[in-house]
């Protein structure tokens, strides 16, 4: 697999759905520019986030950060029942504050390693009760309804960091990933400036080149090599939309020259960095 395909536009800061499918295709390895919140509440589906597979019990809450890729795979024997929220970081920066950070269950979770929370006991849960009148909102047709919706979307936040903060939420671990995979993945991610060179990265790991790269396919979907343009250029996109040059960021991002940038970034997001530019506010 070469490119990872871009789903979902967010068009405003946040935006929630309810969504109920009977019969979901296969979603093949995608990423959003936005972080998601999808929470679990009917049908079988197994989910994966950057190596790692989750099983998914109802009301299990799935914390995917932009950039992340992942895929899940769904029985359709099963409707398959979901809340799921799309936030801007605008969105979370707009209440941050020197006491709290809406965003701090996605850094909790990514210290532990996992992406999805799951709630230990349902009937004493605060998030739960929470979770249900967000749910129970979407058939309310009253006055300010969409408003009302924010607002325990709001509360729903509130709770689920409240919750993770004092671990009455467990980071459910999966055991349907390899190790090895998961140390290449995170060591990857931590060295996308530097310089990356596969057979390198099999010596550090003590592995022979060919088996890694058999592995890494076979775990993941991808070849280490397109992962790893593809996540260059990821951040490469981050940075420009951050206000660095379109040739500093290639250089950043751990490209050596700015035409193979260019071209890279242009077939991946179907426009130039200077495009890209262009369309800052």
């Amino acid at each position: 697999m070469g490119e990872y395909e871009k789903r979902g536009y967010l068009n405003s800061e946040f935006r929630l759905f309810h969504l109920t499918d009977t019969e979901t295709k296969e979603v093949e390895y995608h990423y959003h520019e936005f972080d998601k919140i999808t929470i679990f509440i009917h049908g079988r589906v197994n989910y994966m986030v950057e190596g790692r597979t989750y099983e998914l019990k109802p009301y299990d809450i799935v914390l995917v950060k932009h950039n992340d890729i992942h895929r899940l795979v769904v029985d359709n024997r099963y409707p398959y029942e979901r809340i799921i929220v799309y936030i801007s970081p605008n969105f979370m920066d707009a209440y941050k504050t020197e006491e709290y950070d809406l965003s701090c269950c996605f850094q909790k979770a990514e210290k532990a390693g996992s992406n999805v929370l799951r709630i230990p006991s349902l009937k004493k849960s605060s998030l739960f009760r929470s979770i249900t009148r967000l749910e129970r909102s979407f058939s309310d047709g009253a006055y300010a309804a969409a408003l009302y919706r924010q607002v325990l979307f709001l509360e729903f936040m509130i709770h689920l960091n409240r919750a993770a903060l004092s671990n009455r939420l467990e980071f459910i671990d999966t055991d349907a990933c390899n190790p090895k995979v998961i140390d290449i993945l995170e060591y990857i991610n931590g060295h996308l400036t530097d310089e990356l060179n596969i057979n390198a990265i099999a010596e550090t790991f003590y592995i022979s080149r060919y088996y890694m790269m058999r592995l890494f396919k076979q775990e993941t979907g991808f070849t280490i090599g397109s992962y790893i343009s593809q996540k260059r250029l990821l951040l490469g996109r981050e940075l420009i939309a951050s206000g660095t040059s379109a040739a500093q960021a290639a250089y950043e991002c751990g490209f050596k020259d700015y035409s193979t940038f260019q071209r890279a970034y242009k077939a991946l997001f179907k426009e130039s960095p200077r495009d890209t530019l262009l369309t800052l506010p």
